[in-house]
């Protein structure tokens, strides 16, 4: 159950994506950069600030509340939300690993929006295969200089402070990757955008090459040895919110087409009256319900710091494929309608695709539930 403080800034978030996001993510779609005033007015409300403690100028809210307000984001538009979270879980990150005076001197700016950050794993030659990064991290006096590349990173274009994960040791240890932030506007690195066919703007997705860029000794967050169990702890909590989002944009189209059917009129009666047209919504709810329910239940394992890397695969791979399916089913219940850019279907519909390439393919996450029984008795 939420408490007064989670609803109160949950009811803000809402109140955020219908009056401030909803006008604006069709003009993102269609290729318009978010303006930076936006970002600010969303850090206002706690959207980069939820999970970091009050003592750092956050709002110490729980894990819960980060997943349901990126699920209402999502709900109008997958990639602001997505931005949003990054700049969130760096400066999470920063609280817990970084020298307190470094702490003190970074969050302002990203917990008030005039800053960005983002966390760069993903390399043009290892995506889901954490442990293939080619990016190499080596000592200096005082320091470290990192070497490598960067690619398909949300925020990249526009962050100012990055977590990047490098190789400290041999290539394809996991061991000796670890975890350094950078300084986004040093001379040594450069930064490019990174454009798809399914238009995304608000997610900010762009690379960067580091060319011996240096870092100070108190810039390493996370030393090598430490930095892969992360890795792998935060890419579950974000497969867990990834899910959410994908539900959620099924939950808004769901609802639009149950109210359109409503008034639509066809052969002399509303849609809702035709059972061929209300059984495909049935069909959408019912799975829809499912795996509202599996997030619910991966977020409990959480909260409870259960063993959520299985609970968390599926509910990512489950949500995605309930979005995948039921999104254009979805748009068609609409009929040409649907196409309209005051609706959300064509967004949602390409970020569904984007959303099965986050944090882990689903090809990946297929490879390792296979080995996994989620039956909860004894038979």
């Amino acid at each position: 159950m939420a408490d007064d403080a989670s609803r109160l800034f949950l009811a803000e978030v809402r109140a955020f994506a219908r009056d401030v996001v909803a006008p604006e993510a069709p003009a993102w779609a269609r290729g318009r950069a978010v303006d930076p005033a936006l970002f600010t007015r969303a850090a206002g409300i706690g959207l980069t600030s939820i999970e970091v403690p009050a003592a750092f100028g956050g709002l110490g809210l729980s894990f819960r509340a980060k997943v349901e307000a990126c699920a209402i984001l999502a709900a109008v538009d997958f990639g602001l939300a997505m931005a949003l979270v990054n700049t969130h879980n760096v400066a999470r990150r920063i609280v817990l690993s970084a020298p307190p005076d470094l702490a003190r001197t970074l969050l302002p700016d990203l917990l008030s929006g005039t800053a960005s950050a983002c966390t760069a794993l993903t390399e043009p030659g290892a995506g889901s295969d954490a442990a293939a990064m080619q990016c190499r991290a080596e000592t200096v006096p005082g320091g470290w200089v990192l070497k490598g590349e960067k690619s398909w990173i949300v925020n990249a274009r526009h962050a100012r402070h990055s977590i990047v994960y490098a190789q400290c040791g041999e290539p394809g240890q996991g061991a000796g990757i670890a975890a350094f932030l950078v300084d986004l506007t040093d001379p040594a690195v450069t930064r490019y955008p990174v454009d798809s066919a399914i238009p995304q703007a608000s997610i900010g997705t762009g690379g960067f090459r580091l060319d011996r860029c240096p870092v100070p000794d108190e810039r390493l967050l996370l030393p090598a040895g430490t930095a892969f169990k992360a890795i792998l702890e935060e890419i579950n909590g974000a497969r867990i919110y990834v899910a959410a989002m994908c539900c959620a944009m099924v939950s808004a189209a769901l609802r639009i087409a149950q109210s359109y059917g409503e008034t639509r009129q066809t052969f002399g009666k509303p849609l809702n009256q035709h059972a061929s047209w209300r059984e495909k919504l049935a069909s959408c709810a019912t799975a829809l319900a499912a795996a509202w329910a599996l997030v619910e239940t991966a977020i409990l394992a959480t909260e409870t710091r259960g063993d959520v890397r299985h609970l968390a695969a599926a509910a990512k791979v489950n949500a995605v494929g309930l979005a995948q399916r039921e999104l254009p089913t979805l748009l068609h219940a609409m009929g040409a309608e649907g196409l309209r850019e005051t609706y959300p279907f064509a967004r949602h519909v390409g970020a569904a695709q984007i959303a099965a390439l986050t944090d882990g393919s689903t090809a990946m996450l297929l490879d390792r539930l296979g080995r996994w029984d989620p039956t909860p008795i004894n038979l």
